[in-house]
Protein backbone atom coordinates (compact mmCIF):
# COMPACT_ATOMS: atom_id res chain seq x y z
CA UNK A 1 0.00 0.00 0.00
CA UNK A 2 1.36 3.45 -0.57
CA UNK A 3 2.24 5.69 2.40
CA UNK A 4 0.65 8.64 0.72
CA UNK A 5 -3.10 8.65 2.07
CA UNK A 6 -5.66 10.67 -0.18
CA UNK A 7 -8.78 12.47 1.38
CA UNK A 8 -11.98 13.02 -0.68
CA UNK A 9 -12.09 16.81 -1.16
CA UNK A 10 -14.91 18.62 -0.79
CA UNK A 11 -17.21 19.24 -4.06
CA UNK A 12 -16.42 21.70 -5.73
CA UNK A 13 -18.52 23.50 -8.81
CA UNK A 14 -17.95 21.91 -12.26
CA UNK A 15 -16.25 23.97 -15.02
CA UNK A 16 -19.34 24.51 -16.49
CA UNK A 17 -21.44 25.58 -13.38
CA UNK A 18 -18.43 28.02 -12.67
CA UNK A 19 -18.93 29.44 -16.12
CA UNK A 20 -22.53 29.90 -15.50
CA UNK A 21 -21.84 31.97 -12.26
CA UNK A 22 -19.16 33.73 -13.58
CA UNK A 23 -21.52 34.64 -16.77
CA UNK A 24 -23.74 35.84 -14.42
CA UNK A 25 -21.65 38.13 -12.56
CA UNK A 26 -19.93 39.84 -15.25
CA UNK A 27 -23.71 40.36 -17.26
CA UNK A 28 -24.98 42.09 -13.85
CA UNK A 29 -21.62 44.74 -13.93
CA UNK A 30 -22.49 45.09 -17.34
CA UNK A 31 -25.82 46.50 -17.03
CA UNK A 32 -24.83 48.13 -13.46
CA UNK A 33 -22.33 49.80 -15.48
CA UNK A 34 -24.26 51.04 -18.37
CA UNK A 35 -26.67 52.93 -15.61
CA UNK A 36 -24.22 54.17 -13.85
CA UNK A 37 -21.85 55.51 -16.54
CA UNK A 38 -24.97 57.70 -17.94
CA UNK A 39 -25.63 59.04 -14.58
CA UNK A 40 -22.24 60.07 -13.57
CA UNK A 41 -21.94 61.26 -17.58
CA UNK A 42 -25.22 63.74 -16.90
CA UNK A 43 -24.45 64.86 -12.96
CA UNK A 44 -20.77 65.71 -14.42
CA UNK A 45 -22.93 68.03 -17.33
CA UNK A 46 -24.71 69.59 -14.57
CA UNK A 47 -22.28 70.06 -11.99
CA UNK A 48 -19.24 70.02 -13.65
CA UNK A 49 -17.62 68.14 -10.97
CA UNK A 50 -14.36 66.76 -12.82
CA UNK A 51 -13.74 63.81 -10.45
CA UNK A 52 -17.26 62.74 -11.65
CA UNK A 53 -15.73 63.51 -15.49
CA UNK A 54 -13.09 60.84 -14.40
CA UNK A 55 -15.86 58.20 -12.73
CA UNK A 56 -18.06 58.67 -15.84
CA UNK A 57 -14.95 57.56 -18.10
CA UNK A 58 -13.48 55.00 -16.00
CA UNK A 59 -17.08 53.29 -15.87
CA UNK A 60 -17.12 53.63 -19.87
CA UNK A 61 -13.96 51.57 -19.85
CA UNK A 62 -15.81 49.02 -17.58
CA UNK A 63 -18.72 48.78 -20.31
CA UNK A 64 -15.77 48.02 -22.79
CA UNK A 65 -13.97 45.72 -21.20
CA UNK A 66 -16.69 43.68 -19.37
CA UNK A 67 -17.99 43.00 -22.96
CA UNK A 68 -14.45 41.88 -23.96
CA UNK A 69 -14.39 39.28 -20.77
CA UNK A 70 -18.20 38.63 -21.72
CA UNK A 71 -16.75 37.26 -25.18
CA UNK A 72 -13.95 35.42 -23.67
CA UNK A 73 -16.04 33.68 -21.07
CA UNK A 74 -18.46 32.50 -23.70
CA UNK A 75 -15.52 31.75 -26.11
CA UNK A 76 -13.43 29.96 -23.31
CA UNK A 77 -15.99 26.98 -22.63
CA UNK A 78 -15.72 25.77 -25.79
CA UNK A 79 -14.57 22.06 -25.90
CA UNK A 80 -11.51 21.29 -27.53
CA UNK A 81 -11.50 21.36 -31.33
CA UNK A 82 -8.74 21.13 -34.36
CA UNK A 83 -7.37 24.20 -34.18
CA UNK A 84 -7.19 24.93 -30.36
CA UNK A 85 -6.70 20.96 -28.85
CA UNK A 86 -6.35 21.66 -25.92
CA UNK A 87 -9.37 24.08 -25.24
CA UNK A 88 -9.74 27.64 -24.90
CA UNK A 89 -9.30 28.71 -21.62
CA UNK A 90 -6.41 31.17 -22.87
CA UNK A 91 -9.10 33.35 -24.34
CA UNK A 92 -9.76 34.44 -21.02
CA UNK A 93 -6.35 36.01 -20.17
CA UNK A 94 -6.42 37.48 -23.88
CA UNK A 95 -9.56 39.56 -22.80
CA UNK A 96 -7.90 40.54 -19.63
CA UNK A 97 -4.62 41.77 -21.51
CA UNK A 98 -6.81 43.52 -23.91
CA UNK A 99 -8.74 45.07 -20.66
CA UNK A 100 -5.30 45.95 -19.30
CA UNK A 101 -4.23 47.58 -22.13
CA UNK A 102 -8.20 49.81 -21.97
CA UNK A 103 -7.35 50.32 -18.64
CA UNK A 104 -4.08 52.44 -18.99
CA UNK A 105 -4.24 53.89 -22.76
CA UNK A 106 -7.87 54.51 -22.79
CA UNK A 107 -8.63 55.84 -19.32
CA UNK A 108 -5.73 56.80 -17.51
CA UNK A 109 -3.71 58.77 -19.41
CA UNK A 110 -7.10 61.16 -20.67
CA UNK A 111 -7.76 61.42 -17.19
CA UNK A 112 -4.05 62.90 -16.71
CA UNK A 113 -4.40 65.16 -19.87
CA UNK A 114 -7.08 66.77 -17.72
CA UNK A 115 -6.45 67.12 -14.42
CA UNK A 116 -2.38 67.55 -14.36
CA UNK A 117 -2.84 70.89 -15.90
CA UNK A 118 -5.33 72.40 -13.69
CA UNK A 119 -2.96 71.35 -10.72
CA UNK A 120 -0.19 73.09 -12.12
CA UNK A 121 -1.92 75.98 -12.61
CA UNK A 122 -2.73 76.54 -16.71
CA UNK A 123 -4.75 75.18 -19.27
CA UNK A 124 -8.12 76.13 -20.78
CA UNK A 125 -10.69 77.51 -18.58
CA UNK A 126 -13.27 75.59 -16.77
CA UNK A 127 -16.55 76.18 -15.28
CA UNK A 128 -16.72 75.99 -11.52
CA UNK A 129 -18.36 73.31 -9.93
CA UNK A 130 -21.82 73.42 -8.49
CA UNK A 131 -24.86 71.62 -7.34
CA UNK A 132 -22.43 69.69 -4.89
CA UNK A 133 -25.67 67.70 -3.64
CA UNK A 134 -25.97 66.09 -6.58
CA UNK A 135 -22.56 65.27 -6.97
CA UNK A 136 -22.99 63.50 -4.16
CA UNK A 137 -25.45 62.00 -4.22
CA UNK A 138 -24.72 59.97 -7.55
CA UNK A 139 -21.17 59.08 -5.79
CA UNK A 140 -22.48 57.56 -2.86
CA UNK A 141 -25.36 55.83 -4.71
CA UNK A 142 -22.36 54.56 -7.54
CA UNK A 143 -20.48 52.55 -4.58
CA UNK A 144 -23.85 51.28 -3.17
CA UNK A 145 -24.31 49.47 -7.20
CA UNK A 146 -21.04 48.61 -7.38
CA UNK A 147 -21.33 46.81 -4.38
CA UNK A 148 -23.81 44.58 -5.58
CA UNK A 149 -21.79 42.49 -8.12
CA UNK A 150 -19.02 42.73 -5.58
CA UNK A 151 -20.67 40.80 -2.96
CA UNK A 152 -21.74 38.41 -5.24
CA UNK A 153 -18.26 37.71 -6.47
CA UNK A 154 -17.44 37.19 -2.85
CA UNK A 155 -19.92 34.60 -2.09
CA UNK A 156 -18.97 32.35 -5.11
CA UNK A 157 -15.24 32.82 -5.83
CA UNK A 158 -14.07 33.74 -9.51
CA UNK A 159 -12.23 30.97 -10.86
CA UNK A 160 -11.80 32.21 -14.31
CA UNK A 161 -9.68 35.18 -15.16
CA UNK A 162 -11.90 36.70 -16.70
CA UNK A 163 -13.93 36.56 -13.51
CA UNK A 164 -11.02 37.31 -11.60
CA UNK A 165 -10.00 40.55 -13.20
CA UNK A 166 -13.75 41.69 -12.89
CA UNK A 167 -13.97 41.24 -9.13
CA UNK A 168 -10.25 43.03 -8.97
CA UNK A 169 -11.99 45.88 -11.03
CA UNK A 170 -14.94 46.06 -9.00
CA UNK A 171 -12.55 46.31 -5.78
CA UNK A 172 -10.80 49.14 -7.49
CA UNK A 173 -14.20 50.99 -8.50
CA UNK A 174 -15.05 51.29 -4.98
CA UNK A 175 -11.50 53.06 -4.26
CA UNK A 176 -11.72 55.52 -7.03
CA UNK A 177 -15.18 56.51 -5.88
CA UNK A 178 -14.23 56.63 -2.14
CA UNK A 179 -11.41 58.96 -3.87
CA UNK A 180 -13.65 61.01 -5.94
CA UNK A 181 -16.33 61.44 -3.04
CA UNK A 182 -13.51 62.59 -1.20
CA UNK A 183 -12.34 65.43 -3.15
CA UNK A 184 -15.78 66.43 -4.30
CA UNK A 185 -16.36 67.13 -0.38
CA UNK A 186 -12.79 69.03 -0.07
CA UNK A 187 -14.02 70.94 -2.92
CA UNK A 188 -17.23 71.83 -1.45
CA UNK A 189 -15.48 72.84 1.67
CA UNK A 190 -12.94 75.30 0.20
CA UNK A 191 -10.24 73.29 -1.50
CA UNK A 192 -10.59 73.76 -5.48
CA UNK A 193 -7.84 71.87 -6.37
CA UNK A 194 -9.08 68.65 -4.47
CA UNK A 195 -11.10 68.43 -7.58
CA UNK A 196 -8.06 67.66 -10.46
CA UNK A 197 -6.11 65.81 -7.47
CA UNK A 198 -9.19 63.14 -7.03
CA UNK A 199 -9.46 62.51 -11.05
CA UNK A 200 -5.51 62.20 -10.95
CA UNK A 201 -5.95 59.41 -8.55
CA UNK A 202 -8.72 57.75 -9.98
CA UNK A 203 -6.19 57.83 -12.93
CA UNK A 204 -3.36 56.19 -11.00
CA UNK A 205 -5.89 53.59 -9.40
CA UNK A 206 -6.83 52.78 -12.68
CA UNK A 207 -3.38 52.43 -14.48
CA UNK A 208 -1.96 50.58 -11.31
CA UNK A 209 -5.14 48.14 -11.62
CA UNK A 210 -4.13 47.69 -15.29
CA UNK A 211 -0.56 47.28 -15.25
CA UNK A 212 -0.93 44.55 -12.33
CA UNK A 213 -3.86 42.75 -14.48
CA UNK A 214 -1.40 42.65 -17.77
CA UNK A 215 1.50 41.17 -16.07
CA UNK A 216 -0.86 38.62 -14.16
CA UNK A 217 -2.24 37.91 -17.49
CA UNK A 218 0.51 37.79 -19.64
CA UNK A 219 2.18 34.97 -17.82
CA UNK A 220 -0.33 33.05 -18.24
CA UNK A 221 -0.39 33.42 -22.13
CA UNK A 222 3.41 32.40 -21.85
CA UNK A 223 2.77 29.53 -19.90
CA UNK A 224 4.36 30.44 -16.44
CA UNK A 225 5.62 27.62 -14.50
CA UNK A 226 3.11 26.92 -11.69
CA UNK A 227 6.17 26.84 -9.05
CA UNK A 228 8.56 24.21 -7.44
CA UNK A 229 6.06 23.51 -4.80
CA UNK A 230 3.44 22.18 -7.30
CA UNK A 231 5.97 20.83 -9.35
CA UNK A 232 7.29 18.73 -6.49
CA UNK A 233 3.70 17.93 -5.07
CA UNK A 234 3.13 16.49 -8.62
CA UNK A 235 6.31 14.22 -8.60
CA UNK A 236 5.89 13.12 -4.90
CA UNK A 237 2.27 12.01 -6.12
CA UNK A 238 3.20 10.26 -8.72
CA UNK A 239 6.32 8.55 -7.53
CA UNK A 240 4.00 7.05 -4.62
CA UNK A 241 2.05 5.20 -6.54
CA UNK A 242 2.40 1.41 -6.16
CA UNK A 243 4.47 -0.38 -9.17
CA UNK A 244 6.12 3.32 -9.99
CA UNK A 245 9.96 3.54 -9.55
CA UNK A 246 10.73 7.16 -9.61
CA UNK A 247 8.82 10.47 -11.35
CA UNK A 248 11.27 12.51 -13.85
CA UNK A 249 11.27 14.67 -16.73
CA UNK A 250 8.41 16.61 -15.06
CA UNK A 251 7.32 19.68 -17.01
CA UNK A 252 4.22 21.94 -16.20
CA UNK A 253 2.87 25.56 -16.90
CA UNK A 254 0.17 27.61 -16.02
CA UNK A 255 -2.42 28.56 -18.93
CA UNK A 256 -5.39 29.90 -16.76
CA UNK A 257 -5.70 31.40 -13.32
CA UNK A 258 -6.17 28.49 -11.15
CA UNK A 259 -5.19 26.46 -14.01
CA UNK A 260 -2.11 24.27 -14.70
CA UNK A 261 -0.84 21.36 -17.38
CA UNK A 262 1.84 18.91 -16.54
CA UNK A 263 3.30 16.65 -18.44
CA UNK A 264 5.86 13.70 -16.73
CA UNK A 265 7.87 10.51 -17.12
CA UNK A 266 7.23 7.37 -14.99
CA UNK A 267 9.75 4.79 -14.77
CA UNK A 268 8.17 1.08 -14.14
CA UNK A 269 9.63 -2.53 -14.10
CA UNK A 270 10.91 -3.79 -17.10
CA UNK A 271 8.50 -6.56 -18.08
CA UNK A 272 6.14 -5.15 -16.62
CA UNK A 273 2.77 -6.59 -19.01
CA UNK A 274 1.30 -3.53 -20.92
CA UNK A 275 -2.37 -4.24 -19.44
CA UNK A 276 -0.53 -3.25 -15.85
CA UNK A 277 1.50 -0.59 -17.44
CA UNK A 278 -1.92 0.90 -18.88
CA UNK A 279 -3.78 1.06 -15.23
CA UNK A 280 -0.54 2.57 -13.88
CA UNK A 281 -0.60 5.16 -16.28
CA UNK A 282 -4.54 6.04 -15.70
CA UNK A 283 -3.53 5.85 -11.83
CA UNK A 284 -0.94 8.39 -12.12
CA UNK A 285 -2.47 10.38 -13.94
CA UNK A 286 -5.93 10.43 -11.86
CA UNK A 287 -4.29 11.18 -8.81
CA UNK A 288 -2.18 14.05 -10.11
CA UNK A 289 -5.55 15.19 -11.41
CA UNK A 290 -6.58 14.90 -7.54
CA UNK A 291 -3.93 18.23 -6.86
CA UNK A 292 -5.67 21.54 -6.67
CA UNK A 293 -5.45 23.58 -10.02
CA UNK A 294 -4.53 20.37 -11.93
CA UNK A 295 -6.91 20.30 -14.99
CA UNK A 296 -4.90 18.33 -17.62
CA UNK A 297 -2.39 15.59 -17.21
CA UNK A 298 0.01 13.50 -19.76
CA UNK A 299 2.08 10.82 -18.93
CA UNK A 300 4.95 9.15 -20.39
CA UNK A 301 6.21 5.47 -19.12
CA UNK A 302 9.93 4.18 -18.82
CA UNK A 303 11.15 0.97 -18.80
CA UNK A 304 13.46 0.53 -15.99
CA UNK A 305 17.02 -0.31 -17.32
CA UNK A 306 17.70 -2.52 -14.82
CA UNK A 307 16.85 -6.33 -15.77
Amino acid sequence: MSELTHSNPPPSPSKEEQNRRDLRGLRLSAILYAVTFVAKLGVYFATSVMALLAEAMHTLSDVIVVGFLLLAVRWSSDAPDEEHMFGHERGQSVAALVAATLFVSFTSIRLYEESIPRLLGFGHSYTPPQRFDLAIGVLVGSMLIAALPLIQMMFHKPSGAAAKAQFLELLNDELSLVAALVGTLLTRWGYPLADPAATALVATVIAWNGIGLFRENFDMVVGRSPGPEVLAKIAQVAAAVDGVIDAHDLRAERYGHGMVRCELHITIPRGTPIEEAHRLDQEVRNRVLQIDGVRQCHVHIDASVDA
